[in-house]
């Protein structure tokens, strides 16, 4: 009898030191991770009002590009030409080339560059030189171009064999032989023209010339 209430004691202080144990270690646990149970009892609840409303949590899926713009019939256009030799910029508004439509940056850059290689003989007759891209979004695009148009210089009238030649403005280029005979100048001409006698336009030249042609 004393050995059965032995074996029924030790029965029970086990399992009460085994609750001691398991109740010590869970408030350990709780205050080391705090946050722990209060993360699961906050999307226990989620989950069991999703269900309770009987609808189904939207997946969201984020994109890691959004969409690459590209050049549309409403892009607006600007061209700036820009003069090399003056500095001067003029800028206008241009209907889009319908090839450039749909185009998007890089794209717009190959074409680009293919038109830098081979320009029109309209673009080369103005003194093209280059093209680049200087903006680019859906809304705008703007293309700027280089022209180096060659100043007129001026003309030097100078005496050859007794005859009036024309030189350009470096004094070296032939630009044109006479039959003007420099003695039929006014000594105050011929004295300028023994020295070098300067033109300044074409105009003006011609119209030298033609005062003194026979």
């Amino acid at each position: 009898m004393k050995l059965i209430r032995r074996i029924g004691l030790f029965l029970v202080l086990s399992g009460v030191m085994l609750g001691v144990g398991g109740y010590t270690a869970l408030r350990a646990e709780q205050f080391f991770y705090p946050n722990r149970y209060q993360r699961e009892e906050a999307k226990d609840k989620h989950i069991q009002q999703s269900a309770t409303d009987g609808g189904i949590e939207p997946q969201v899926i984020e994109t890691a590009v959004g969409d690459i713009p590209v050049v549309t019939a409403d892009t607006k256009y600007l061209v700036e030409e820009v003069d090399l030799v003056s500095g001067a910029v003029n800028e206008k508004e241009e209907t889009i080339p319908v090839k450039y439509i749909g185009l998007d940056r890089e794209s717009l850059l190959q074409e680009l560059d293919s038109y830098d290689k081979n320009p029109p003989l309209t673009e080369l007759e103005q003194g093209f030189e280059t093209i680049e891209l200087s903006a680019f979004s859906k809304d705008r695009v703007v293309i700027c171009k280089y022209y180096k148009t060659e100043e007129e210089g001026g003309y030097y009238l100078m005496a050859a064999d007794h005859f009036i030649v024309v030189y350009l403005e470096d004094k070296q280029t032939l630009y044109m032989n006479t039959d003007i005979l420099l003695e039929n100048l006014s000594d105050a001409l011929q004295a300028e023209v023994m020295q070098g006698k300067y033109v300044e336009t074409e105009e003006e030249l011609y119209h030298f010339l033609e005062s003194y042609s026979s």
